[in-house]
């Protein structure tokens, strides 16, 4: 195909605008005119023409070599293959329309035998947006993905090219977000302290009033209270971006992920603690927890489920507390899957929260089909609500909402997770119990259960847990006595010769005490020892001497 090299003159007539061309007096100057180049490439499917042009080359042989690179990039595709050749041609075109740089051959190979697009200026951002537009998945997940790709990954990365994206470019996102954070707490810092200096500036007097207007005007000017970004949320954020780039890799339009490659401080989930006694005294002195995860001990879950017999939602805190279902869960279990002449009930549904609104939903995860054993007196519990929701039918009557779901507001409606917690936190802070959330009542319940000795993989799948190795690292608090007798039978297994030693001398030393006992109790029982035998011997003799006397 033709193609070609020329010098051109950019030089304007002052009087008409026009360009001179080769009218220029100058044209003929070494350095005046400008080389540009011009490509035919191969005509469109409907036989419009195209091609390459490209200008302002300061030498001719700047502008041969990108005429030979544009020749090159054309010659990548075989003459039997007009696909090929059309998306060569179309990405010179476009190359040519954009003023893009120019595309590595090699490169330019590599991604046209691997079917991958040629032009790559696909953005970040407009990935994300394509990627999401191409989920599947429940509500209250995407929702999650929208907040991370909105919040974090399009303001810092979004107008970057995607084939481009590196792995420094994702360290300096996190670090941007670290940075951000220390500002968040600054600004939090100062806006907590003009609110508690407002408070301490009285109502009455002119004065006064001017002063609180003025420092209301200089607080409305701050930046809002605002929560910072955690090492959760960024482990979230790098897995969100992580899976947008993985399905880029299987759509072939991009070969690396950098996500898989960033390093980036670890999330460490908290452990559960037991409200010891030491602990339950500290936090009666400061308010403090111990850890963002309690777990109350048999005794005070049963405290609290005394508390709370009368509650109409007394089954569900009892099940919750025992069997460990989630709030999402017990929410959502409908009484066909509960069968309390089996002794069981199967979880195959849940009620999540989106924002506020709640919608009806799988279980969590595949293993969070399941089937739960419930003991009798769970059952009984259970059957006793029952009742009492037949009893609230009948009172409501028309009106009465039919969900089959076990546990229901009063008129039978849904009830909502985010009340249900509200309540279970009032509940708590009436029982005057330490305080713990919700689903701590879930870890209390896997420590109930290890606690009794029952098979980690039992505790896992009445958890619903996909994997044992999540029952051990997450939901196993060491009640305290557990801990003691562990500790004593493990320190039973090991011979110590210190402590046999000690042993035998603590035997021996009791022996000699023992005798020593024996020989002072016989000294003074009379039984052949001497210093008894004497004294007794004297006062017999005054005994028979004063009988012996005559009466005066």
């Amino acid at each position: 195909m033709k193609g070609s090299t020329y010098r051109r003159c950019s030089c304007r007539d002052p009087k008409t605008g026009r360009e001179l061309g080769t009218a220029c007096p100058k044209r003929n100057g070494r350095n005046h005119c400008t080389y540009s180049i011009r490509q035919e490439l191969p005509a469109r499917e409907d036989g419009t023409r195209r091609s390459f042009a490209r200008g302002g080359y300061n030498s001719l042989k700047a502008a041969q070599a990108d005429l030979d690179h544009v020749r090159a990039l054309l010659g990548l595709a075989d003459s039997d293959d007009p696909e090929g050749t059309d998306l060569v041609a179309e990405m010179l075109a476009e190359v040519s329309r954009e003023r893009t740089p120019l595309p590595e051959v090699e490169e330019s190979r590599r991604r046209l035998n691997a079917g991958q697009g040629l032009i790559g200026s696909l953005t970040v951002a407009e990935w994300l947006d394509r990627w999401l537009a191409g989920k599947r998945i429940r509500k209250s997940g995407l929702s999650r993905y929208e907040t991370d790709v909105r919040v974090h990954l399009k303001p810092r990365i979004g107008g970057r090219r995607l084939d481009r994206l590196r792995v420094s470019h994702l360290s300096e996102m996190f670090t941007d977000i670290r940075d951000a954070n220390a500002q968040i707490l600054e600004d939090n810092a100062q806006r907590r302290a003009a609110v508690d200096e407002l408070a301490t500036v009285p109502w009455k007097g002119t004065d006064n009033r001017a002063r609180r207007k003025a420092m209301k005007a200089a607080i409305d000017a701050m930046p809002p209270f605002r929560r910072v970004t955690g090492p959760a949320t960024r482990q979230h954020v790098k897995a969100t971006l992580r899976a947008a780039l993985n399905d880029a890799i299987g759509q072939q339009i991009i070969t690396f992920n950098p996500a898989a490659h960033v390093e980036i401080d670890p999330a460490r989930k908290p452990k559960a603690l037991v409200w010891t006694d030491e602990r339950v005294a500290k936090w009666e002195q400061t308010g403090e927890k111990p850890s963002p995860v309690m777990v109350w001990t048999p005794r005070q879950t049963g405290a609290f489920l005394d508390f709370v017999a009368e509650d109409r939602l007394y089954a569900m805190w009892h099940l919750i507390a025992f069997r460990g279902l989630r709030r999402g869960e017990a929410c959502g279990q409908p009484w066909s899957e509960t069968n309390l002449d089996t002794h069981s009930l199967t979880v195959s549904s849940q009620l999540v929260q989106d924002g506020w609104d709640i919608e009806a939903s799988d279980p969590k995860t595949d293993s969070g089909y399941r089937v739960v054993a419930l003991d009798d007196d769970t059952v009984d519990v259970l059957k006793r609500h029952r009742e009492r929701q037949y009893a609230d039918r009948d009172e409501w009557g028309s009106a009465w909402v039919e969900t089959g779901h076990v546990f229901t507001q009063e008129n039978g409606t849904w009830l909502h997770p985010g009340k249900v917690t509200v309540l279970f936190e009032r509940l708590v802070a009436a029982s005057g119990l330490p305080p713990i959330r919700l689903h701590d009542l879930r870890h209390g319940a896997a420590t109930l259960m290890l606690a009794a000795g029952i098979d980690v993989k039992i505790v896992s799948d009445t958890l619903g847990h996909s994997d044992t190795r999540i029952t051990r690292d997450i939901y196993q608090s060491v009640l305290p006595e557990v801990g003691r007798s562990a500790a004593e039978a493990t320190a039973k297994l090991v011979p110590l010769q210190r402590k046999a030693e000690a042993e035998k001398a603590a035997r021996k030393a009791a022996k000699k005490a023992k005798a020593k006992k024996v020989e002072v109790g016989k000294a003074g029982s009379g039984n052949g020892g001497k210093p008894k035998d004497k004294a007794h011997a004297h006062a017999k003799a005054r005994k028979q001497a004063k009988r012996r006397q005559p009466e005066k």
